[in-house]
């Protein structure tokens, strides 16, 4: 992944991950392979452990502590209210950057073209 992708996914990783939670409640190895799942192959537990730790001091998840068959309990992330409000707002700040960036780059691609 360049230098460019990943400073873009840190400032989106918090929602998209909150958007996986509000799927399904899932522990941090889970949310790691659906993110794999989803593209998002360059990811490393890591970032999503330190994330879950900021996100849930921020409020932003219920954790319950699940037993497990090898070793600690399970931490499970599930979104509650605030970050469901949270994920609200994350789509729609997505959806006006999203749809800004696509009209700018039609105006660019059009100029670009009159310049021909």
């Amino acid at each position: 992944m360049g230098k460019q992708m990943t400073e873009m996914l840190k400032g989106t990783l918090e929602g998209i991950v909150l958007a996986i939670l509000a799927v399904q409640p899932a522990y941090g190895y889970e949310i790691t392979a659906r993110l794999r799942d989803q593209g998002f192959s360059d990811i490393v537990e890591g970032t999503v452990y330190a994330l879950l730790i900021r996100i849930e001091k921020r409020g932003l998840v219920d954790v319950e502590k699940v037993p497990s068959e090898k070793g600690p309990p399970r931490k499970v992330y599930s979104l509650n209210a605030v970050g469901g409000e949270y994920l609200d707002e994350f789509w729609g700040t997505w959806s006006f950057l999203a749809e800004r960036i696509e009209k700018l780059q039609h105006h660019i691609e059009n100029a670009q073209k009159k310049g021909e």
